[in-house]
């Protein structure tokens, strides 16, 4: 049986303060997930195999300030995948619906 390709999604972001931010958040909110970092000097690459979430509130605790989501916006040059909001606390990104 032939093993299924991975694919990844997540973030590819611009500002170094903000990629090191997201790295933490995500490793925290994907627990057991590997996080691949590839960091291209103008961007970084921040992505997980199929499935990607990033919270609020885990990333108001590695900022130690008040942000919404929608705030790092700005900062993606890019992502892999499909991004959803889940109201204001979660980003997800992923390959497939999920509904």
């Amino acid at each position: 049986m032939d093993k299924e390709e991975v694919k990844l999604v997540g973030p590819i972001v611009r500002d170094p303060d903000m990629a090191d931010a997201l790295i933490a958040v995500i490793e925290e909110d994907n627990p057991g997930t590997e996080v691949i970092i590839d960091d291209r000097g103008g961007y970084v690459r921040i992505h997980t195999p199929w499935r990607c979430r990033i919270t609020r509130r885990t990333l108001e605790e590695v900022l130690g300030r008040s942000i919404t989501l929608s705030q790092i916006e700005p900062e993606l040059v890019s992502f892999a995948g499909r991004m959803r909001y889940v109201g204001d606390d979660e980003i997800i990104f992923f390959l497939e619906r999920e509904d």
